[in-house]
């Protein structure tokens, strides 16, 4: 199956601090990626090189199909606050129909409808964007951004500021759209734990270097250390990783984890 996302010895660099370098890597249909690493490691600049809105120093990116970006959440942003829900989804057919003429109004309808539906939102998709709860923005903001029908779904911290139970809910969303219409999904995050069960791949930044593999491959003490430069221990406790020094802070336990079951922690070094 034709990768929908390629980079090919893909650099970035801002001024004189480099991101990535040397970059390669195929996302494929369906596949669900994690994007980890510490603050400022490039996470969210990945994405915007996707979307075309920050160029590779070197290298190439080709993109094979349409996106849909779901954006952080800001408490602040008084812009959407007081749409209503459906104004906000229908943003996402609108801005993909400047310089072609506005779609017809029925044409329009409909695409809003089929992905609100999508994301189970007829509820309260006709009320004020600001009165609904953070698990039910987001779940607009998805619909907003799967209403082009696009190849792959670029995530960037969906979960931020969402408790336990809407964020299950925001996962298994993004996962019945890629498992029903083989969408691929980069999802940027500092917590991995929330989607462990759906990784395929991981990509882990960090000052300039990456690693790219499985769960197993990347997430344990020895590939850590290497990337971080210091020791780094990765814990299974209950089925969640724990990751304890370098920078591993931003992996540290959920205080309300999805399993309640209390085990030994043990180090998972392969």
């Amino acid at each position: 199956m034709n990768p929908v996302i390629e980079f090919s010895g893909a650099t970035l660099a801002i001024g004189d601090r480099v991101l990535w370098h040397d970059l390669n890597l195929d996302v494929r249909p369906g596949e669900f990626i994690a994007v980890l690493g510490p603050n400022g490691s490039g996470k969210t600049t990945l994405l915007r090189a996707i979307l075309g809105r920050l160029p590779l120093t070197s290298g190439s990116l080709a993109v094979h199909g349409r996106l849909g970006y779901v954006p952080q959440q800001h408490a602040d942003d008084s812009d959407t606050m007081a749409l209503r829900g459906r104004d906000l989804v229908g943003f996402g057919v609108d801005g993909a129909s400047w310089g072609i003429g506005l779609l017809r109004r029925t044409d329009r309808r409909r695409r809003i409808d089929a992905a609100v539906a999508e994301v189970h939102a007829q509820d309260f998709v006709d009320r004020p964007f600001g009165l609904l709860s953070g698990g039910e923005q987001q779940r607009l903001r998805i619909a907003q951004a799967l209403t082009d029908d696009p190849a792959v779904l670029l995530c960037d911290e969906p979960l931020a500021s969402l408790d336990l139970r809407n964020q299950r809910t925001v996962v298994d969303l993004l996962d019945e759209r890629r498992r029903r219409r083989d969408t691929a999904v980069l999802f940027v995050t500092h917590e991995i734990n929330p989607v462990l069960p759906f990784v395929d791949r991981v990509l882990y930044l960090v000052d300039g270097r990456f690693r790219i593999g499985t769960v197993a491959e990347v997430m344990n003490s020895a590939t850590l250390s290497e990337l971080y430069g210091s020791r780094v221990e990765v814990i299974e406790v209950a089925g969640r990783l724990v990751v304890v020094g370098g920078e591993g802070e931003h992996y540290h336990c959920e205080e309300h984890p999805y399993d309640e079951n209390t085990e030994e922690p043990r180090v998972i070094t392969r």
